[in-house]
């Protein structure tokens, strides 16, 4: 494998993103870091009403993915592995789909002084899915405060994670779509996957398991 050292996981909400984290970090015996998503105490009256919510939310979602980020640049990267489910840089997707133009000022004169020390992953693995097949994954995981999640907001979201991987290419990425991969239950998949990390050499590539296709 590359010398990766600190590898994050990222995709829209539903995407399979803590599972996988957490089986690439059980495989590389790597420690892992997980996104603190029900902690935030405005999240279920977001989803309810997201114009009188959504900054809130923000600023909460914010303040916590920095307290853990800079709790991560505190570790050894050097000689410790690291999997995360989130990169700091996800903040700012969901604030630019989520709040007014005045409000997203605000924010990015914020996120833009916190983020000045971030760790930067060596490698983000993004994990793409249809609107439909994250609908489903939503709903078989059975958190209440997901029931109000809308097919058009995950589209929109989904545009913002395309845009940002695709037009900025600010991280080395992986782009693996999921609409018909099992990394859990499908070992081929799996291992599939991790070949495609060992065979990255830079830039945003494509890994299908479906077909096998990488480039």
């Amino acid at each position: 494998m590359p010398d990766l050292r600190y590898v994050v996981i990222e995709g829209p909400i539903g995407v399979g993103k803590t599972t996988l984290s957490r089986q690439l970090a059980e495989h590389w015996s790597a420690n892992l870091l997980l996104e603190e998503v029900e902690e935030n105490p405005f999240l279920s009256r977001f989803y309810k009403d997201r114009a009188a919510w959504a900054f809130q939310t923000q600023i909460f979602f914010m303040l916590g993915r920095y307290r853990q980020q800079m709790q991560l640049s505190q570790l050894d990267l050097f000689s410790e592995r690291i999997v995360a489910d989130y990169m700091f840089a996800k903040d700012r997707i969901f604030a630019s789909v989520n709040l007014s133009d005045d409000e997203f000022i605000l924010y990015s004169r914020l996120s833009g002084i916190l983020g000045e020390d971030i760790p930067q992953p060596d490698l983000v693995i993004y994990l793409q899915a249809s609107s439909d097949a994250l609908q489903r994954r939503i709903s078989g995981r059975g958190r209440h405060f997901e029931n109000d999640i809308s097919r058009s907001y995950l589209s929109k979201l989904t545009d913002a994670y395309n845009d940002y991987f695709f037009r900025a290419r600010m991280h080395p990425t992986l782009v693996v779509n999921t609409d018909h991969a099992d990394f859990r239950r499908r070992g081929r998949d799996f291992m599939g996957l991790l070949e495609a990390v060992e065979n990255h050499t830079g830039g945003v590539q494509t890994y299908v398991p479906r077909f096998g296709v990488k480039g």
